[in-house]
This record gives C-alpha cells, sequence and structure tokens, in this order.
C-alpha cells in the first residue's frame, strides 16, 4: 500500500483504519488531495478506481489532524461503507465530543460534525450527548483517583488481555511476595500522597480478579488502605469480584468491615457452555448464592456481560437478556468483544458471532428501561465489532465516578500493582491536557524486583 497526500499524516493510522473498516482496500494505492477553500477543507481520495470528497468547515487551529479525519471519512464514502459510529475506531467519543462542547462549539454544531466529517448515526450521537450529559454532574478535576492492580486468576478466560496470570501457573508461585511488595508499596503512596496533600475520590481495586485474595490477604490490603491513605475524600470504593468462582460471604464480609461500597459480580454471558469453551469457571447455583450475599450485606452492584462471544446465537444473547431481569442490580455494563492482541483469542484469529445489531440494542435497551437505568459511561475499541461499544448503564444516582473519569481522562491516577497504570496532567493548551503515563509491570516477579524503582520514578511524574 502507497498512501500519497500534499498534507502530513500517520501512514500507520490509516493503514490500521482500512484494515479494521476496509479490509477490501487492504494493499490498494491511495491518492489524496486537500485544498483549504473559503475556510473550509475540502478532501479528494482515490483508492481502488473508487473517489470520495468530503468539504467541512476549516478548524485545523482547534482540532488536531482534521485533514486526516476527513481522509478516514472519505474513504469510507469511497466504498459507500456506512457504519453506526462512521470514521469512529480506537477512540473515546465522549471525551472528544466534550471538547468540542468546552470549544464553544454549540450541541447542534457538534451533532453536525458527528454526522458529517465522522458519519456517526443520529442514534450513536444522542447517546454520545445521553452519556455526557450525565458526566457533567459528576467529573471532577479538583480530585484524583487511585486504582490497584491483582494480577491473577482462576482461570486465563480466553478473550482477556489485561494484567493476569492463572494463580495455578508457574507465575503463582509470585503470589506471596506480590502480596508483601503491594504492602509495601501502599505505605510507599501513602507518604507520597501525604506529602502531596492528595485527595482522592473514588478507589477501584480490579485486575485479574481481586478476589483470587486470600480472606487473610484480603484485609491485609482493605487495612494496609486505611492506614496510609487519606480516604475522607472518598465517594467510592469498589472491589471487583467479578468472578463466582473466587468469591465467598468471608470475602464479602471483610470487603464490608473495611468501608468497600461497590462489587462487580460478571456472568459474561448466562450460556455455561460458551464459558467453559472460554476456560471461565461458572457455577450458577454459587453464582446466585454469592448474588444473594451481596444484595443482604448491601453492596452497590454491578454486572458485565460480553456481546459477540465465539459460538453464541442471537436467541444465547436474548437469554442472557432475559436472565438479567431476575437481578435486582443499580449497575450493567454491556461490552462488545473486541480482538485484543494480548488475548488467546487473538492469536487463534477467531471470527465473531454475527449479531443482529438492531435487534439486540432495542432488547437492551427494553432491559435497561425495565430497570430504571440510563447511560452514563462508554467507550469504544479498535478492535471490537464495527457497530459496537462498551456501555455502562446505572440507576440514576449509581453511577461509578472512577470508571467515568478514567474514560474521560480528567483526574490524574495513582496506579499501585500489577500492571497499574498512573497517569499526571498538565495543561497543554486551553483545552488539551499532556498526559503522562507510567505503567507498573504486569508480570509479578517484575513487579516484585522492580517496584521501589518504579515508585522513584513516580515521585518524579507527580513532581512535575
Amino acid at each position: 500500500m502507497s498512501i500519497v497526500t500534499n498534507f502530513p499524516l500517520s501512514e500507520k493510522s490509516v493503514e490500521e483504519f482500512i484494515r479494521i473498516l476496509l479490509p477490501e482496500g487492504m494493499d490498494k494505492n491511495i491518492i489524496a488531495k486537500a485544498k483549504n477553500i473559503n475556510n473550509t477543507i475540502e478532501i479528494e481520495v482515490e483508492i481502488d478506481g473508487k473517489k470520495g470528497i468530503m468539504i467541512e468547515e476549516d478548524f485545523e487551529h482547534l482540532v488536531e489532524d482534521q485533514k486526516v479525519i476527513m481522509l478516514k471519512g472519505t474513504l469510507l464514502k469511497a466504498y459507500e461503507k456506512k457504519y453506526p459510529w462512521g470514521s469512529l475506531i480506537g477512540v473515546r467519543p465522549t471525551k472528544m465530543t466534550r471538547r468540542f462542547l468546552n470549544m464553544g462549539f454549540p450541541k447542534d454544531r457538534v451533532k453536525k460534525l458527528l454526522k458529517n466529517m465522522y458519519l456517526a448515526t443520529d442514534e450513536k450521537i444522542e447517546l454520545l450527548m445521553q452519556v455526557i450529559e450525565t458526566e457533567e454532574k459528576l467529573l471532577n478535576k479538583e480530585r484524583m483517583n487511585m486504582y490497584i492492580g491483582i494480577p491473577f486468576c482462576p482461570s486465563k478466560c480466553r478473550y482477556c488481555s489485561f494484567a493476569s496470570y492463572e494463580i495455578g501457573s508457574a507465575l503463582g508461585r509470585f503470589y506471596k511476595g506480590f502480596v508483601e511488595t503491594l504492602l509495601e508499596e501502599i505505605k510507599l503512596v501513602g507518604e507520597l500522597s501525604r506529602e502531596k496533600d492528595f485527595k482522592y475520590e473514588s478507589l477501584y481495586i480490579g485486575g485479574g480478579t481481586p478476589s483470587t485474595l486470600t480472606v487473610e490477604d484480603t484485609e491485609r490490603v482493605l487495612k494496609a488502605i486505611h492506614e496510609n491513605i487519606n480516604l475522607s475524600n472518598l465517594k467510592e470504593f469498589t472491589f471487583e469480584a467479578g468472578r463466582e468462582d473466587a468469591i465467598t460471604r468471608e470475602k464479602l464480609e471483610v470487603l464490608k468491615k473495611y468501608g468497600v461500597d461497590r462489587v462487580s459480580l460478571n456472568p459474561q454471558t448466562f450460556k455455561e457452555k460458551t464459558l467453559k469453551d472460554l476456560n471461565r469457571i461458572f457455577n450458577r447455583e454459587h453464582f446466585d448464592k454469592i448474588y444473594k450475599d451481596i444484595k443482604e450485606l448491601g453492596f452497590i452492584l454491578n454486572m458485565d456481560i460480553i456481546l459477540g462471544l465465539p459460538g453464541e446465537s442471537i436467541e444465547d444473547i436474548f437469554n442472557t437478556l432475559n436472565e438479567l431481569k431476575k437481578y435486582d442490580i443499580e449497575n450493567l455494563t454491556v461490552h462488545a468483544l473486541a480482538k485484543k492482541k494480548g488475548s488467546p483469542l487473538y492469536r487463534e484469529n477467531f471470527v465473531e458471532s454475527e449479531v443482529e445489531r438492531v435487534l439486540v440494542e432495542n432488547k437492551i435497551k427494553e432491559l435497561v428501561f425495565e430497570k430504571g437505568m440510563k447511560p452514563y459511561y462508554m467507550y469504544r475499541q479498535k478492535n471490537s465489532l464495527d457497530w459496537g461499544e462498551n456501555v455502562g448503564y446505572s440507576i440514576p444516582g449509581y453511577e461509578s465516578r472512577f470508571n467515568i473519569e478514567m474514560i474521560e481522562e480528567n483526574q490524574q491516577t495513582m496506579g499501585l500493582g500489577g500492571g497499574a497504570i498512573s497517569k499526571s496532567m498538565k495543561k497543554e493548551s486551553e483545552y488539551i491536557d499532556q498526559i503522562t503515563r507510567l505503567v507498573n509491570p504486569k508480570d509479578p516477579a517484575l513487579y516484585i524486583a522492580e517496584m521501589k524503582m518504579r515508585h522513584l520514578k513516580k515521585i518524579e511524574l507527580f513532581s512535575e
């Protein structure tokens, strides 16, 4: 493939776009010309004997890479491709849309841009606007969030690319050393947080599967957090229990004792054969028992499901959605399956299940309406189903601030544990923050070896 333009671009970005949304355009030559005429930009594209054109208002002084954005949309026009999200892949659509609004663009003008330049449908644009309306009430740039990663799982799900290792694998022998190192890191971060007077609004323990921790170690970690971190500004404390095979009533009682107020219990699907094929252990009887324990103890409860799992029909998806009606949950997160490069499924070059988008989306709308939920955060993954997005639904008042702040990248993040990412922010321009990231090692052995050195870098990160 060769790309000839009269404006600068990242060829890799365009090639990835074509690979995902226009595979028939792979290895085809592209000629693109841009003209600036009377405060407008005109892009003409020729590829594989096909032509496309797009004209839009010139606001390059506000939006980085406007010509490249238009090029991608014009490629879709050349092939007469129509996707619900248009050319929007691998982005945080709400973050981008909020930036337009913060720049002073009227709401109607932003909708027009999303429709004409990004080629998104009216339905997806309305979803964006609804989510942003909720987010604006909760975003708080004056605070921070904390994430603690526990990189162990009972088994490795084949769709997963997160920092997680089977507790029974060779790396499981580093479990004890990981816990001791995490306790030490919590103490060091506590010292740094007091010195900088960091105010944490949300704390999220994820993974992996945090409930892989033993009862004793769960208590040790939570106790260390209370002893070292100032939690007086905390508005939510989440523990991603996630898998029923790793959680017990005793662990839940420890969580409650130390102020955890939110947990997840994630079926992903209620078709047990699918879960077995994905190497995910699931016992429906125990799942229901843990659900009852969670409700009795008074936690705010989230459940996750994934659409498009291998081998699942639309009837299987409908069955999962119908089963969810049986549970009294405050939050529901609906994921579109993504081909994540770090997952076994990606290496196996699997084919996603064909799902009828409109029928599934209508069924989801029916479910969340029945539960009194509204969408409150969302994001896209570049390798997800072409129409898909990950959407969090919540009963109003039960939204997860952590989820919103992480997707919008509005707050600084203090990351501890395996694979955790710390983020510091400083103003790059009036509307854009420069984000600097520091990643803890995923591998527990490497985390143990490098924690103190990484902490020194963390001190530098938050001292700029």
